[in-house]
This record gives C-alpha cells, sequence and structure tokens, in this order.
C-alpha cells in the first residue's frame, strides 16, 4: 500500500491538552495537503478551523477522555460541536457503567448522542485498555444496535492504546454496518498497513505525517 493511499484511512489527530491554534492551523494544512480522512481536535477550535479551511472534513470528541459526565452533558457537547461545524463525532462511553454492567445505559446513551449528531456521523471510542474480551463484545452488540456508525478502540489516553487483537474482536461481533478505527499508539507505517489489513477503515494518529511524508 503507497502513503498517498494510507493517508484516506487517516484521522489527522491533534488533541494534546496544550495544543495551540498555530498547531490546528498546521494539522489542517497537513490533511489538506496530505488528503487524509480528517482533522481530530478541540472542540475549542472547531469554528475556526470551519472558518479557515470550509472543506474539510472536522472530527472532534465528546466526553473526552475519560467518559464519565453525563450523558446530558454528552448531548449539550454534541449538538454545540455541530452547530459549530463538525462532521464527526467521537464519543467516549462511560466505562463505568460498563463496570456496574449498566448495559442499557450505555445503549441508550450512544442512542442519545446518535440523535444530537443531526446526521453526523458517529464513533464510538469503548477504551479497549480498561476491558475484559467479554466486555468487548458486549460493547460490539451495543453499537451495533445502537446505530453508530463506528467503534473505535481508544482515547490515546489510557494504559493502552490499538491491538490487533482487539480488531479482531470487533470484527467478529460488531454489526455489518459498523466500521472500526484503532488509535493509539500507532505511530509508523508498518502499525498503519497492520491495522488497515486487519479491516480498520480509519487510523487515528499524530505520526502519519513524519511516518509517511517524504
Amino acid at each position: 500500500m503507497n502513503n498517498n493511499e494510507i493517508f484516506k484511512f487517516v484521522d489527522h489527530t491533534k488533541l494534546a491538552a496544550t495544543s495551540t491554534l498555530d498547531e490546528i492551523r498546521t494539522l489542517c494544512g497537513e490533511a489538506v495537503k496530505y488528503g487524509t480522512a480528517s482533522v481530530c481536535i478541540p472542540p475549542c477550535y472547531i469554528e475556526a478551523v470551519k472558518k479557515e479551511f470550509p472543506n474539510l472534513n472536522i472530527c472532534t470528541v465528546i466526553g473526552f477522555p475519560l467518559g464519565y459526565c453525563t450523558t446530558e452533558t454528552k448531548i449539550f457537547e454534541t449538538k454545540d460541536a455541530v452547530e459549530k461545524g463538525a462532521d464527526e463525532i467521537d464519543m467516549v462511553i462511560n466505562v463505568c457503567y460498563v463496570k456496574n454492567k449498566q448495559f442499557d445505559a450505555i445503549l441508550e446513551e450512544i442512542k442519545a448522542v446518535k440523535t444530537a449528531c443531526s446526521g453526523k456521523l458517529l464513533k464510538v471510542i469503548i477504551e479497549t485498555c480498561y476491558l475484559t474480551d467479554d466486555e468487548k463484545i458486549k460493547l460490539c452488540q451495543l453499537v451495533t444496535d445502537a446505530g453508530a456508525e463506528f467503534i473505535k478502540t481508544s482515547t490515546g489516553f489510557g494504559t493502552a492504546g490499538a491491538k490487533a487483537e482487539d480488531i479482531v474482536i470487533f470484527r467478529e461481533n460488531i454489526g455489518e454496518n459498523v466500521k472500526i478505527k484503532a488509535a493509539g499508539g500507532i505511530r509508523t507505517k508498518e502499525d498503519m498497513e497492520k491495522f488497515i489489513e486487519l479491516g480498520c477503515s480509519r487510523i487515528g494518529t499524530s505520526g502519519a505525517v513524519k511516518a509517511l511524508a517524504d
């Protein structure tokens, strides 16, 4: 797979707590130059990016990175992000609910955020590093039932990122309309190729340009 093909899978990401507007502008310029699938940026920069890069596909994060804010908060964040110009929403599930086996609450929350997306694409981050395999399988079912377009491995802020074995679990347990995004710790061309070959439709990484640009 050549580098230009790989770029088309990439959500070009800058989510550090110290991210500056100039750094976000650089990220967006790179996304335009190399043709990435999107830029994934903090919500506070959506309006500025939409104004300066009106044709760029903007992804942002909701309930990020820990996921345990209330459903009402996630709904507000999502509506606000969409109104400001976000095209894609990456939401974090409430892992506390997983550990409490409050699976109905998780399902209803994902459904509520999906409604708040107003037709925009929803990716659900399940933060695999904190989950058992049985919990991952259950969440595959919940994400499918809730109507989200993607299941995503990780925030990149947890104790581990994307792992090949988790992609296999996803692939075997998600519905046919759900796609997979791998994120967290993906830094090399070999990493990206591996996850694409495993069946991922998106790769979340801040390292694509360093790894792939000539």
